[in-house]
């Protein structure tokens, strides 16, 4: 079950709260980009970042002179945010559209990994859970770029989860109103592969499917 502190209590539509970690580390699988608050000299910024879960952590990367990297590193507490959206609802009366959606918060502060080892192995994760088996075949990172890249890491120990999926909810009164009403559903759907230009021929084509169940365009 999901820690509940004063920043992770869900009050503006409650019901719709959810306590379950699966819910969350399902998010975190599916989104892989989080939105990341910062405060620096010039104000608050939310950047989007490419992120991924290993057990209970979030990893992101970055070049070592990221500004944003250095920030997060420094600055301490921080909020990761995670949406999936997954359809209109489209009502009787205008003020009860509404949309389904899977969303997520994270808050804690980063912390840098600083062995090599553990930096390259979990860089490997990451393309891993988007291309299965691809790191048996490319050339992996070397000393150089390992030393080259920063990778921070936040727990997953203070985190909310909300999903809507509840439907279409008029009033009574418009019911009787004779327009189509229902859900507009919303998905992403990944591939098929486009080889790039330069690739020689008789290379065979991946599959990568399998990390995309449900979502592999055929």
């Amino acid at each position: 079950m999901l820690s509940k502190t004063n920043r992770t209590v869900i009050k503006k539509g409650a019901h719709k709260a959810v306590t379950e970690v699966e819910k969350l580390h399902a998010i975190i699988d599916e989104s892989l980009i989080a939105h990341i608050a910062i405060t620096n000299d010039s104000g608050p910024v939310v950047i989007p970042m490419l992120a991924w879960r290993v057990d209970n952590y979030v990893y992101i990367h970055g070049a070592n002179n990221s500004r944003l990297l250095r920030s997060l590193q420094k600055r301490g507490q921080t909020c990761l945010t995670f949406t999936l959206f997954d359809g209109w609802v489209l009502a009787r009366s205008a003020f009860h559209h509404s949309a389904h959606y899977r969303s997520a918060l994270v808050f804690g502060q980063f912390e840098k990994v600083e062995n090599s080892q553990e930096k390259n192995h979990l860089l490997n994760h990451f393309i891993e859970q988007i291309a299965p088996g691809r790191t048996q075949d490319i050339r992996l990172s070397n000393e150089k770029e390992l030393k080259a890249t920063m990778l921070l890491r936040i727990p997953l120990t203070e985190a909310s989860v909300k999903i809507s999926n509840f439907g279409v909810s008029d009033e009574a009164q418009d019911i009787d109103i004779p327009v189509w009403a229902g859900v507009l559903p919303y998905r992403t759907v990944v591939g098929p592969l486009q080889a790039c230009e330069d690739l020689y021929e008789g290379i065979e084509e991946p599959d990568y499917r399998s990390a995309y169940p449900n979502r592999w365009q055929k």
